[in-house]
């Protein structure tokens, strides 16, 4: 079976120079920031300490100023510029990692075909999450194959719908916002004809800077001009749910500043946050946690794979099932941080799901 591995590369130069390896170096950076050496990070990326040091030189040489300090006694230190260079790369990869993962997913797919593959491959389309993550690992690891593609929730159900897709991750917040979130689901899934496999409870909440600098208590504080939010986009669960947790605080959009600055993923979102570019933002504590940013939970959510009752019993979906229920991957999800894993695997009716 093909697997497909994307990833992001940035290049930097100046019109009649050699362009920078500017992966390279950023390797080497993350290498200093934690080990305080130069020689010890050459070291843990490969690379000769006269080579780093070629490298370092060629970089500071191409932005006029330097990327480390160094002082004795002290090791070497990142500039601000050099720490500025991580948190691009970092921003880099939240932003598009879940992206290149779905267009690998769909090449290995476009690939399989061509090899006239004679096994059917489930398709999967999911809004972007750790657990679903998670899920692609184990899968990749016991030669489950399928064919994921990230989309926001609502597009993922409609997908499903319209026979586009086998299974459709969407996220469904628990008490008082379950009814409103799930009427927008359910008027695509029809009783019967669609069930439910649990993949996870999560909890939701606002990521702010680590300390809480600017003593954010909620989202009431959200009207406070001085305060800039990073959203995420329209027809993501998390923006419904930021929209109803806002009216039912009586704060409107417009009083919210930085309300159409977007991410896509809560890694984006957390990584905006922590790179000191929005002071405030809402997702998953799985990625507050991953950017080291101060956590204020607000709520917890279900999400669920929407599936026809049908494909359930096929049988390129059950090796899928059979992996949701084993307790390898409900180790797997309850490790994440925020997330808690007693359901996951469960076979629901949307009426077990939402009552009615």
């Amino acid at each position: 079976m093909l697997r497909i591995t994307l990833q992001p590369q940035w290049q930097i130069g100046r019109d009649g120079t050699e362009a920078l390896p500017v992966n390279a170096l950023l390797q080497l950076l993350a290498a200093v920031q934690s080990s305080g050496s130069i020689a010890q990070a050459g070291r843990e990326v490969g690379l000769s300490y006269r080579h780093a040091w070629g490298l370092l030189q060629q970089a500071e040489a191409l932005f006029g100023q330097p990327l480390l300090t160094r002082g004795r006694g002290r090791g070497s230190v990142l500039t601000p510029l050099g720490q500025q260079l991580i948190w691009a790369d970092t921003r880099i990869g939240a932003r598009l990692q879940p992206l290149l993962e779905s267009l690998a997913a769909e090449l290995e797919g476009a690939l399989g075909r061509v090899q006239r593959r004679e096994q059917a491959v489930p398709r999967l389309h999911a809004s972007h999450g750790f657990a679903v993550a998670a899920l692609r690992e184990q899968l990749a690891q016991r030669g489950v194959a399928v064919e994921l593609r990230y989309r926001n929730s609502l597009e993922a159900v409609a997908a499903l719908a319209q026979g586009d897709c086998e299974l459709a991750g969407f996220h469904v917040p628990l008490g008082e916002f379950q009814h409103a979130a799930a009427q927008r689901y359910q008027a695509l899934l029809q009783p019967g004809a669609h069930q439910l496999v649990q993949l996870a409870v999560r909890t939701q909440g606002l990521f702010v800077a680590a300390g809480n600098p600017l003593g954010i208590r909620g989202l009431d504080d959200l009207k406070r001009r001085n305060l800039r939010f990073v959203n995420r986009p329209e027809g993501s669960g998390t923006r419904m749910l930021t929209e109803l947790l806002l009216k039912r605080h009586g704060v409107a959009p417009r009083q919210v500043s930085g309300f159409e600055n977007t991410e896509l993923t809560h890694a984006a979102v957390a990584a905006f946050v922590a790179s000191g570019m929005a002071d405030v933002g809402l997702g998953v504590q799985t990625a507050a946690h991953r950017f080291g940013l101060h956590f204020i939970p607000l709520l917890k959510e279900r999400y669920f794979f929407a599936a026809p009752t049908e494909a359930l019993a096929r049988a390129e979906i059950k090796p899928v099932l059979a992996v949701l229920q084993s307790p390898a991957f409900r180790a797997r999800v309850a490790a994440l941080k925020g997330y808690e894993a007693a359901g996951t695997g469960q076979v629901l009716t949307l009426a077990d799901a939402f009552g009615g």
